[in-house]
């Protein structure tokens, strides 16, 4: 596969990484699957061999790694352990960043080292009922009462909804202007927060999803990140690196289910023969290699623009279209080649197919990215 090479330091780092999660998940995933949640304590491993949020700088106990490239590293490692239920770069990449980029000094003092460690997990609390994608359209509101703000509302689908202890939540703070959005940091314990029921899904039935629910929660002003009106604009600023968190993860998956495919077709005796003599294994298989590749060149280059602080939303869009369409088509193409086999559980292809379902739909549908992208092919005209 032709990629862009690694540093020395990223393949150590890659090698360190690999052998935690061979050593702390592997083991554990049927059980994982079954409880439809990782214990907290594998996160505070995780912070305690320096694992999470590691761009994070060493003033506040990070190791300053902000090249994007450990965050694939362990993006792509992540899936080739098959636990993609672990979803670190969520809480200590994404969500993270929130606070790094738009908190105040004394957040950033009072939060940054425990995320480090894993004593804080975090979750971003986005959509609601009737407003996934379309986050200008969600109902839960925060009124400003001078020296605090109080909030209601609800939210779903939220990642991490059982496990973390400190949610960041998106609510409309100004009723004269429906395009402001605050940022609220609700912590464990605050009166009038609550959670439900795990939800069940379809995939990723280890990683803890719930609903939320606010109900005249006080939140200090202390607790606000960044201003009250522009949360909205902050949102739209990191979706772009969420999207391509998103393209890392469907371009990894492609590749473990490509390898678990080709082992299998290696082994796998029919006809007097194996499944891999068969010239339509042979020619599907390369036609996959060749989507993959292509794909996993496209993210490289995206990563490379994201470090320069150059990739834009309709790049990022672009890129997490394009590689969870050809994740569906690789896991779906592979998923055959096992026959009945491949629908089992207990075939790791069969929940890697469930699992691909959602890429079209979380970080922004599809459908959105496409609109994102045409926005810069037609322009509307003011």
């Amino acid at each position: 596969m032709l990629r862009l090479p690694f540093t020395e330091e990223q393949e150590m780092f890659r090698d360190a990484y690999r052998k935690f999660l061979e050593a702390e998940l592997v083991p554990h995933r049927d059980e994982w699957w079954e409880t439809g949640i990782i214990p907290r304590e594998i996160f505070k491993k995780a912070g305690e061999q320096g694992f999470l949020a590691v761009w994070v700088d060493e003033a506040y106990g990070g190791l300053g790694l902000k090249d994007f490239r450990f965050e694939q590293i362990m993006i792509e490692e992540i899936a080739r352990s098959q636990e993609t239920g672990f979803m670190s770069p969520l809480n200590s990449r994404l969500i993270a960043s929130y606070i790094a980029d738009f908190g105040s000094e004394e957040q950033k003092q009072r939060f940054l080292p425990d995320i480090v460690t894993g004593d804080t997990l975090l979750m971003i609390a986005m959509s609601e009922p009737q407003a996934g994608s379309d986050l200008a359209g969600m109902k839960t509101r925060a009124v400003d009462h001078g020296d605090h703000w109080v909030l209601n509302g609800s939210k779903t689908w939220i990642s991490n909804g059982i496990n973390a202890n400190l949610a960041i939540v998106a609510a409309k703070s100004d009723p004269d202007n429906p395009r402001a959005i605050g940022l609220f940091l609700v912590e464990d314990g605050m009166e009038g927060f609550t959670r439900g029921k795990p939800l069940k899904k379809m995939g990723l039935l280890s990683q803890d999803t719930a609903e939320l629910f606010f109900s005249d929660v006080k939140i200090p002003k202390e607790n606000v990140l960044g201003d009250p009106a522009r949360g909205f604009h902050y949102m739209m600023n990191n979706l772009a690196e969420e999207r391509l968190i998103c393209a890392c993860q469907s371009v990894a998956a492609c590749q473990t289910a490509f390898d678990l495919t080709v082992e299998y077709a290696r082994e796998r005796k029919m006809f007097g023969g194996v499944l891999s003599d068969m010239q339509n294994t042979r020619f599907t298989m390369a036609g996959l290699r060749a989507k993959i590749d292509t794909a996993q060149s496209h993210v490289d280059r995206c990563v490379e623009v994201h470090n320069a602080g150059e990739l834009s939303s309709a790049e990022a869009a672009g890129a997490k279209l394009v590689c969870s369409e050809i994740q569906a088509e690789v896991v779906d193409t592979c998923l055959q080649f096992f026959g009945g086999a491949g629908y089992m559980d207990e075939y790791p292809i069969s929940r890697m197919y469930r699992d691909a379902r959602v890429t079209r739909i979380y970080a922004g549908a599809s459908e959105i990215m496409k609109e994102l992208i045409s926005r810069e092919i037609f322009p509307k005209q003011r």
